[in-house]
């Protein structure tokens, strides 16, 4: 069964980056057709998706695009997730998650609390 943990600072002051690291266990992040996903949820607003890595390919939320980066260290199998020049509107609990190709999300880290103040 595949096992994701977010990690990173629970704080981060206005206009830096917000950086997390996902790692993941009991599945290799290298394998084919599966979308390493980082999410998010601000107070009273629905899941929103930020971005994905799929076989090193990237693709990002168009209204996140311009501030953010999906990347992955395959030797320490984990994928991480940079968000330039934050907000407070960018507070909120961020997840790692993965999905299968034609499917839904399959696997949940245990989401990691993000305030952005200062």
């Amino acid at each position: 069964q595949v096992q994701l943990q977010e990690s990173g600072p629970g704080l981060v002051k206005p206009s830096q980056t917000l950086s997390l690291t996902c790692t993941v266990s009991g599945g290799a992040i290298t394998t084919d057709y599966v979308y390493w996903s980082w999410t998010r949820q601000s107070p009273g607003k629905g899941l929103e998706l930020i971005g994905y890595i799929a076989s090193g390919n990237t693709y990002y939320s168009p209204s996140l695009e311009s501030r953010t980066s999906i990347s992955r260290d395959t030797s320490k199998n984990q994928f991480t997730l940079q968000l330039t020049s934050v907000t407070p509107e960018d507070t909120a609990v961020y997840y790692c998650a993965n999905r299968f190709a034609g499917a839904g999300f399959a696997s949940w880290g245990q989401g990691t609390q993000v305030t952005v103040s200062g």
